[in-house]
């Protein structure tokens, strides 16, 4: 697999950019600093947060003493673009000086969208590309805080925004260096008690996301050494929470999901996640999904690449690094605790042909190590029946 030494020597003028936050907190405690640091963001706070999250409250109260305006927005499932339009509307209202997003992955995608949307022209379906003049371009974002409350999606360290178009089945991402979280604050304390289903599929994302990183074609050394000392760590942190609650290992998964997302926003991710695109329009869990879709996406991958005479190494370390971890194979694991079937999610059988066609054009799957036939793909979501 090509890397970073290979594109260096074909293009010498070549430079290893790496997007991250500005500034990131991470362990248990970190969320008692986060009102006088949004503070110093601005007085007038979009606060974005998930219904369930009682600390919310608590960082409200905290910054109504520290003198800021608080407008506080409660966000329900994944952002559509109505959702983004009425939070912009919010935004822009209350004059924010700067958006903070307390929640999963679906809602620090909708932060990461009202934080560019609310001082740019134009409507989200502009910007999404879903108009016929070319999309504009985003003014510089507010100031935006992200604060996750699970383990999983690492939003908090990407750049892209993933926003439900529901008229046309479709989820698009709104992207731009830019919308990176200025600061991210990641406490495991937030995900203590998570309900096993939700610990199991939020998990899985994140190990999907170490993995997909670590054989994507754009790999390179800096993203490598995010995900290699990760997935056996962070396999062995779902293993525990399968069991048992354990602070320890909430702490290793939290900080999984954060590298996860800072890998896969400098190196792509793969066919999992592009065949997630397709399927997760028509409902369904993320991580579930790609939890579904992981263990048949690896065995193909190692046989195409075989076929193809490139180095299989990386896919038989994932395979030790998940077996050690999990305590036996991955399809066995997920089938032991109750992952939610294909079909379940939304992909039955008939649906299989028009959603590997679909997932072949995505943009996650450019990152795959192999190119796959559709065949092959469609060898994928049989396997993962």
């Amino acid at each position: 697999m090509p890397g970073l030494a290979d594109s260096l020597a074909s293009n010498p003028v070549a430079d290893l950019a790496f997007t991250a936050p500005a500034r990131c907190l991470i362990g248990r405690g970190a969320k008692d600093q986060v009102a006088a640091l949004v503070r110093e963001r601005g007085q007038k706070v979009l606060i974005l947060r998930s219904a369930s999250v009682l600390w919310a409250d608590v960082l409200i109260e905290e910054l109504d003493t520290l003198g800021a305006q608080v407008t506080s927005l409660t966000a329900r499932g994944e952002p559509t673009v109505d959702q983004v339009r009425d939070a912009v509307a919010r935004a822009r209202a209350s004059a924010a000086e700067c958006i903070v997003a307390i929640g999963g992955g679906a809602v620090i995608d909708l932060g990461k969208a009202v934080s560019g949307l609310c001082v740019s022209e134009g409507d989200v379906l502009d910007h999404l590309g879903l108009r016929p003049n070319p999309a504009p371009k985003l003014n510089a974002p507010l100031p935006f805080v992200a604060i996750p409350t699970t383990a999983g999606t690492g939003a908090e360290a990407t750049r892209n925004a993933v926003i439900g178009v529901p008229e046309q089945g479709l989820k698009i991402s709104l992207r731009d260096p830019r919308l990176v979280p200025d600061l991210a604050v990641v406490d495991a304390s937030l995900t203590d008690g998570l309900p096993k289903s939700l610990t199991l599929s939020t998990g899985l994302d994140a190990l999907t996301q170490l993995i997909e990183s670590y054989l994507s074609n754009r790999a390179n050394p800096l993203t490598d050494a995010l995900a290699r000392g990760m997935i056996g760590p962070a396999a062995a942190a779902l293993q525990t929470l399968m069991t048992h609650e354990d602070e320890t290992a909430r702490d290793t998964l939290a900080k999984a999901s954060y590298l996860s997302g800072l890998a896969l926003a400098n190196s792509g991710l793969g066919i999992v996640h592009g065949l997630a695109a397709v399927i997760g329009s028509r409902g369904g869990a993320h991580g579930a999904i790609c939890g579904r879709l992981l263990p048949a996406a690896l065995t193909v991958n190692h046989a195409a690449l075989t076929q193809a005479g490139k180095p299989t190494a990386r896919c038989e370390e994932i395979e030790r690094w998940l077996q050690d971890g999990l305590g036996l194979p991955l399809r066995a694991f997920i089938d032991r605790h109750g992952l939610a079937s294909l079909a379940e999610l939304h992909c039955g059988p008939p649906l299989w042909e028009e959603t590997a066609r679909h997932a072949l054009s995505a943009s996650s799957t450019q990152a795959n190590p192999v190119r796959l036939s559709l065949a092959e793909v469609q060898q994928i979501l049989k396997l993962s029946a």
